[in-house]
């Protein structure tokens, strides 16, 4: 199955002066919820629905507490999981304090299987 693209027009926003130019982006085929994900594990195991579910509810609460608690978490082949931050800058280390840190977020770092995935990938324009 292929990966359906959109193109749009943007300009270079280091130079508005240049020729707009064309690119891709991706579209989404819809998204899963944890429940509906849960369903299909069952499917392909010997789990039951419930049990599946019970564990990917654990699951995402410890992810979110250990990355609260500054670890990476690593899911083997999958990747791994930790928190980024960005800030402003400070003239010196001591003139620095953490009410400079404005940005946070997860990042996900693709693990050998998904690597593979996306080396396999096959696109399509929407």
């Amino acid at each position: 199955m292929a990966i359906k693209y959109v193109l749009s027009e943007k300009s270079n926003p280091m130079d508005p002066e240049q020729p707009k130019k064309w690119y891709a982006h991706a579209k989404s085929a819809g998204d899963i919820t944890l429940k509906a994900l849960g369903k299909e594990i069952t499917q392909r195991s010997t789990v039951n629905h419930a049990d599946t579910l019970a564990v990917l509810e654990a699951l995402t609460q410890l992810l979110t507490e250990k990355l609260a608690e500054g670890k990476i978490v690593r899911f083997g082949d999958l990747g791994s999981f930790q928190i980024s931050i960005g800030s402003e800058g400070a003239e010196t280390e001591e003139n620095f304090n953490s009410s400079m840190i404005k940005t946070k977020k997860v990042s996900f770092r693709p693990g050998i299987d998904l690597k593979e995935m996306l080396n396999n990938l096959k696109f399509e324009k929407y």
